[in-house]
């Protein structure tokens, strides 16, 4: 860090680099998806609000999940929108390092809170007479808080370790966001230390996590098995179809984003891998929770009703 370096003040995002009418196309498509985003989770929020029903563990966690869905799109997808349109397509440092934490904290808080809710089906499905003493209201509050407490305490160290590098160049981000790769190539000092905690970070926050839910699923598949009753069974295998559809999206995605072997276009592979855990993730877990189950659809049409009643 010698007073000889030029320090970064604003950097440039480079997103997609394509067509100026590719990318007023990709404008309007982007901004579609991230309406859907917002109407679908922001309905799911109401109508677990709303509705009595649905005030039960797992809706609660679910509530949690529309929150983090919301939240990780807002903090990425706005500024790409922008930068579609916009000649000038620079954020300023502070605002990047802190959009690039707010990734880490949203994604890290998401992969627990998905854990949870598998151990969550877990109780309800092998051990349903003790469900409610298991999952009382003050478990499921400290799974919560604990959840969020650990990731925003994970990714503090993330945050330190970069502040510490010195930034001075290049001045562009191949990225339509700070990711925290590429936040890491404007550096001029060793990084490894970050990769390697970034590394550690990923095996104790996606592959254990992951783990844990197979687990719990594996269990839960044999004790699906043994329902006697086909109605049982089949709403059994429903509320856990829907988890295990958002476990797969985001997991597999993420995974595939930070622990497998880079291709020969890693940043092109990135961008859309980012775009898919950005967007299309959070738009299309409130679908699969409201088309694959019945206690939403059902809570949705109640809470219209009323509505039309009034």
């Amino acid at each position: 860090m010698g007073s000889n370096q030029t320090w970064i003040t604003e950097v440039t995002l480079l997103g997609f680099q394509a067509d100026p009418a590719l990318e007023y196309f990709l404008f309007g498509l982007f901004s579609l998806f991230y309406a859907f985003t917002l109407l679908g989770n922001g309905t799911i929020l109401v109508v677990i609000c709303l509705d009595p029903r649905l005030h039960t563990p797992m809706y609660f966690f679910l509530s949690h999940l529309a929150v983090l869905d919301m939240s990780y799109a807002s903090n990425n997808v706005p500024k790409m929108l922008a930068n579609l349109v916009k000649q000038r397509r620079t954020i300023s440092f502070a605002p990047c390092i802190m959009q690039t934490f707010l990734y880490l904290v949203f994604a890290a808080t998401e992969c627990l809170i998905l854990v949870v809710m598998s151990y969550d089906r877990y109780v309800a499905i092998c051990h349903p007479l003790h469900y409610t003493v298991i999952m009382s209201w003050k478990v499921c509050s400290l799974l919560v808080a604990a959840s969020w407490g650990f990731s925003f305490l994970l990714d503090l160290v993330h945050l330190v370790l970069i502040l510490r590098l010195p930034f001075c160049g290049p001045h562009e981000i191949n990225h339509f966001f700070c990711e925290i790769l590429s936040v890491l190539k404007l550096a001029c000092a060793d990084t490894r230390l970050n990769q390697l905690v970034i590394f550690a970070a990923c095996v104790f926050i996606l592959v254990g996590p992951l783990c844990l839910v197979l687990v719990s699923y594996s269990r839960i598949l044999v004790a699906i098995l043994r329902i006697q009753s086909g109605d049982g069974r089949r709403k059994a295998f429903s509320t856990c179809s829907s988890h295990l559809c958002v476990v797969g999206l985001f997991f597999g995605s993420a995974i595939v984003m930070y622990m497998a072997p880079k291709s020969r276009h890693p940043e092109e592979q990135q961008k859309i891998l980012s775009l898919f855990y950005s967007l299309f993730n959070p738009m299309l877990n409130p679908l699969i929770y409201s088309l694959r189950n019945a206690e939403v659809k059902g809570a949705l049409r109640r809470v219209l009703w009323k509505q039309r009643l009034i």
